[in-house]
């Protein structure tokens, strides 16, 4: 029973959605002409229950703006699943939150994606932010365990260790992060997009305020584009604690998680481009099919292998850690190049150019069509480090541009070693 190697899925019940997010991969605002009947959502809930999957998270759009969201939350823990969900806050009430609560819904996300002007700005809703942090008092109030997720881009990343204290006094207990790329939206958007330079900058700043979060207990969950065998992997991946198997293991696409969108089709990751990733849909065959024969569920099945580093190209194929990483994470290579297996958003490669006294850019090259999880391509640079930057970059990130507390200032410095050095 090979298929059981999935456990996770992350469904997105519809695209309909109140916000309308400048850096939004899938697009999202009206449902999707064909989206899924109750009876074939219900029916999808006991498919995923058969071929092993053992925690849900619904996501959107938004997905309380679907009728029955509630009823498939009940389906989904009856089934013996636990059920998650991930929104952006605009529109839960207290009421709202009980019956999530009262239909088995355990753990919520709430997005956070900057202070409010950032934040509002970043979801096309004057307003947002303000509704997003009472949505995380409710929540609180009906007894869900709360988390928030944060998009780390040009706009948000000056503001990260406010945007941390702002979360933590909310009351969120978990803080999931993850590098804007360019899908959808975003893709439509490359100013905010961070620059891999840049990365130089972002990681000594995202691990001294990890490492306050982790000792004032909220666990920071570091996304699928995060890090890679950078001097701050082990404590990020670690969960805090420098554990010897605390760093980047690959991508998971299909090996453990699943992607669905709200038609029906399957995806080993929510966050895959449709087009080149889609496996089948579930009213042409049954997720158990799907899973354990269609190609695009299956590219990573070589994992540990010569054939898990073929796909390879560029720096990724040349580097140290080719077998492990297999390149990071599929989605990220994906976007920025119209196909996977060579990562600009990686930390080890930052400071590899660094050390070569280069540094590498992207620039867009071909526009996205405008679809859902669509993505474009850029063009990739690599030139010297003291090279003159493009003028008129208002947006350009750099550590004098972080905005640290002020009773933050007194904090040690910490010394960390390099995995592999």
């Amino acid at each position: 029973m090979s298929y059981r190697r999935t456990s996770y899925a992350v469904w997105e019940i519809t695209l309909k959605c109140n916000l309308a997010c400048s850096h939004c991969g899938s697009r999202a605002g009206s449902q999707r002409t064909n989206e899924l009947s109750t009876e074939e959502a219900l029916d999808l809930v006991r498919q995923m229950a058969e071929v092993g999957i053992k925690e849900v998270t619904l996501i959107g759009g938004e997905a309380f703006l679907r009728p029955d969201w509630l009823q498939i939350a009940k389906a989904i823990t009856d089934a013996g699943m636990l059920c998650g969900m991930t929104t952006g806050g605009y529109g839960i009430s207290l009421e709202t939150a009980g019956k999530m609560k009262a239909a088995g819904i355990r753990t919520v996300s709430v997005s956070i994606d900057g202070l409010e002007a950032t934040h509002d700005r970043l979801r096309g809703k004057k307003g947002s932010w303000k509704y997003a942090l009472k949505t995380i008092k409710h929540l609180r109030e009906a007894g869900i365990f709360v988390g928030c997720n944060t998009q780390i881009n040009r706009l948000s990343a000056p503001e990260f260790p406010r945007i941390y204290e702002c979360i933590r006094d909310a009351g969120a207990l978990a803080w999931q992060i993850q590098l804007t790329v360019p899908m959808g939206n975003a893709a439509d958007n490359a100013d905010i997009l961070l620059q891999p330079h840049e990365l130089l900058d972002i990681y000594p700043m995202i691990v001294r305020v990890a490492r306050r979060a982790y000792r004032e207990g909220v666990k920071v969950q570091p996304g699928n584009n995060i890090g890679y065998y950078g001097p701050e992997e082990r404590i990020l991946r670690g969960r805090g604690k420098e554990y010897e198997l605390g760093f980047w293991q690959g991508c998971s696409a299909g090996l453990s998680t699943l992607g669905i969108e709200a038609d029906g089709a399957i995806k080993g990751c929510p966050s895959l481009p449709t087009t080149a990733y889609t496996g089948g849909n579930i009213r042409d065959f049954s997720l158990h099919e799907i899973v354990e024969n269609s190609e695009e569920l299956n590219f990573n099945l070589g994992a540990g292998t010569p054939e898990g580093t073929k796909h390879l190209w560029g720096f990724c194929k040349t580097c140290e850690f080719a077998e492990l990483c297999r390149g990071g994470c599929s989605w990220t290579a994906h976007v920025f190049f119209d196909r996977r297996g060579n990562n600009p958003y990686c930390h080890h490669r930052a400071l590899v150019h660094a050390e070569r006294g280069l540094r590498e850019r992207v620039v867009p090259k071909v526009k996205a069509q405008g679809l859902p999880f669509d993505n474009g391509e850029f063009e990739l640079i690599v030139e010297p480090m003291d090279a003159p930057l493009p003028e008129n970059d208002p947006l350009r990130f750099t550590a004098d541009s972080i905005q640290w507390p002020e009773n933050w200032q007194d904090e040690p410095e910490v010394a960390y070693s390099v995995i592999g050095g």
